[in-house]
């Protein structure tokens, strides 16, 4: 992150904080990579949640994000700058609705987000260019979060046995 970018946001402030991914954005290389990566670890804890509690969570993140990184990037006085990274905590958790979460479906969901969310594939790429503010920040990712959802079952449904294993 450029200084005069870094002296716009604190870690001390709860909206910014979040709204870097806990700080993961702050690394100066693949930002959105580190910031999927810090979703990780709170996807794996909310594993045993029931569904319901998942979804909520996944939407208060949606909602809750757009104020998030949009506040940080009038703060910032940038549109979508690489260390905003709660958009990418919030798709992973899309990536993961209804999914069971294992070493290879973690992995795997992981992978299908990076790659939905580099790519753009439409629609993505029309939302990340025609909306602005923190809802065009956020829908990218959550739609790119979709896309790596609905790839993941498809997955699941061919091969369950490889996908569906526990952790050891």
């Amino acid at each position: 992150m450029q200084k005069e970018y870094r002296a716009r946001v604190s870690m001390r402030n709860p909206v910014h904080f979040l709204a870097l991914g806990f700080g993961s954005g702050l690394v100066p290389f693949m930002p959105g990579t580190f910031g999927s990566l810090a979703a990780v670890p709170l996807i794996y804890f909310s594993a045993n949640l029931p569904v319901a509690l998942f979804i909520t969570f996944t939407l208060v993140a949606s909602v809750v994000g757009i104020y998030l990184c949009g506040k940080t990037a009038d703060d910032m006085q940038v549109h979508d700058h690489g260390s905003i990274v709660w958009d990418e905590v919030a798709g992973m958790f899309v990536t993961f609705l209804f999914v069971p979460i294992t070493a290879p479906t973690l992995f795997i969901g992981f992978l299908l987000f990076r790659l939905f969310d580099i790519l753009k594939p439409w629609p993505i790429s029309v939302v990340d260019k025609r909306l602005h503010g923190g809802t065009g920040i956020m829908l990218d990712d959550l739609l790119a979060g979709a896309m790596a959802c609905i790839c993941l079952h498809l997955l699941m449904g061919l091969w369950p046995a490889i996908l569906v294993l526990p952790f050891s």
